[in-house]
């Protein structure tokens, strides 16, 4: 009976280790779970990762598989209260992070605002009270989303509004400061225009808001390429000048970049395009204009017109403003970029060679222009070094400790297309070899000319594209794309 009654009692004892390592082992189990569904781990890194996990677990066994010996049961107990612990801090994180890229890579519908304005000093305060004024609207330039605003304020607000068409916005602006029409009805991107219009920089001051439109332009998610294409990605990587913390309504593309990235000999080239680039949009019927006005139709026209410039398909694209940028750069905790030249600007010095920068020195050293001759053009050399910065940083083993931080700043000042799948394949792959990646830069040149680009009518200051440039562009394009040769794999 005595017997009997002992081996009870040692039951029972060992039933404090047993619950420990199963409530370890749906802690384990769970982590595990997260990590598969993040598809960035190599298989034997997960092996090796269940391997280690099932080999402590079956340590805590055996140390707290017997209560009476009190020293070992304390130590097992308090590495499985740890191991659980971090598996549930690193899950929760890693959890966090793929939601944070998820939604990063889940491009919404760009938006076009769409506005009525009126001067400032007019006495109408809603469009109802504007509603028997002439409204002022473009005569060629965006006229699918004037005519939808037109559209649905007949149908949301029983409003016909009376319209004359103007050949630009010069003569638009005239026409409302003169008193030949009450109103205007305009774009919101198209009022930063008026910034190279000489004489008219200050006219959007004196405009007011009557009443807006938000007109959606549904973005195509284009899906992952096949292993057999998978070899050269190219993508463009669009940067606004705003300061919103969030990304605006479609506005002009103050950086372009196009990035050619190999897969398989690890080599990016990135090559700049000045903003004033005089070429034909997709959209302008083979009237040059401004590359950087592209954006103002929405990112697939940018890209559409760097692939007919630089005769290469682009497959996806990346956006951020510079509040986004600034954000990047310090959750990377710096950079490290190559300058031509020393220079001050924006309160911060910058030495020729290696400087290392933070996030407002780095947007410093991108937006200057006026302490160099050569002006936009080194701007756009400048521009490519940082993204070479941010690049090498962000492919070195420190990402691993601040990737959280990254993306938890700055979801919401980026979207890009690129599926999240081809991020995890490529995160995958770089864990599993390591290999070290070669960046390559190259800036297309031109000349400062005065034109007449297609959404200004008005003549202002273009660079006319140096063909030969962009005939080199597209050979270092080619010879990104090509095939490495076995002994350079």
């Amino acid at each position: 009976m005595s017997h009997h009654t002992a081996n009870n009692t040692g039951k029972k004892l060992k039933s404090p280790g047993v619950i420990l390592c199963l409530f370890l082992l749906l802690a384990s189990a769970g982590f595990i779970a997260v990590l598969l569904h993040t598809k960035m781990l190599p298989g034997l890194y997960i092996a090796v990762l269940s391997t280690g996990i099932l080999a402590v677990l079956c340590l805590i066994f055996w140390l707290t598989g017997d209560f009476h010996r009190r020293d070992r049961f304390v130590a097992g107990s308090v590495l499985a209260l740890l191991c659980m612990a971090l598996y549930i801090f690193t899950g929760y994180h890693v959890g966090l992070t793929q939601q944070a890229l998820l939604q990063v890579t889940s491009p919404s519908a760009e938006k076009s605002v769409i506005s009525f304005y009126v001067l400032d000093s007019d006495p109408a305060e809603t469009l109802f009270a504007a509603a028997g004024y002439t409204f002022g609207i473009l005569k060629t330039q965006d006229r699918a989303n004037t005519d939808q605003t037109l559209r649905l304020v007949s149908q949301e607000q029983e409003l016909t509004l009376k319209t004359r068409e103007y050949d630009g916005l010069a003569q638009l602006a005239d026409a409302l400061s003169g008193g030949e029409i009450g109103a205007i009805l305009l774009n919101q991107a198209y009022l930063a225009l008026f910034d190279e219009l000489p004489g008219y920089e200050d006219f959007p001051g004196q405009l007011r808001v009557l009443s807006t439109q938000n007109v959606e332009q549904p973005v195509e998610i284009q899906p992952v390429k096949p292993p057999s294409q998978e070899q050269v990605i190219n993508v463009y990587i669009s940067g606004s000048d705003t300061r919103e913390d969030t990304l605006p309504g479609l506005s002009r593309s103050d950086v372009n970049i196009l990035a050619s990235i190999n897969t398989t000999s690890r080599e990016i080239l990135l090559v700049s395009t000045p903003r004033d680039y005089y070429v034909p949009l997709s959209v302008s019927s083979g009237v040059p204009d401004k590359l950087t006005h592209a954006g103002i139709y929405g990112v697939q026209v940018s890209m559409d017109t760097l692939s007919m410039l630089y005769d290469v398909e682009i497959d996806y694209y990346f956006k951020v403003n510079f509040t986004g940028f600034v954000d990047i750069i310090d959750a990377l905790g710096g950079i490290e970029v190559q300058s031509d030249y020393s220079f001050d600007a924006y309160g911060y010095h910058y030495d020729k060679g290696t400087n290392l920068l933070d996030g407002d020195a780095a947007l410093g050293f991108c937006r200057e222009r006026y302490s160099f001759s050569s002006g936009d053009r080194q701007r756009g050399k400048n521009q490519l070094a940082v993204i070479k910065g941010i690049i090498q940083k962000a492919v070195s083993p420190s990402i691993l400790s601040t990737y959280t931080s990254i993306l938890e700043h700055v979801q919401a000042c980026i979207d890009t297309n690129v599926p999240y799948d081809l991020i995890a394949s490529l995160v995958r792959r770089q864990l599993s070899d390591g290999a070290s990646w070669t960046v390559n830069s190259y800036s297309v040149d031109g000349t400062g000319d005065t034109q007449v680009p297609y959404s200004m009518s008005s003549p202002v200051y273009v660079m006319v594209p140096d063909m030969t440039t962009v005939e080199h562009a597209k050979e270092l394009l080619k010879k990104t794309a090509r095939e490495p040769a076995p002994d350079e794999t």
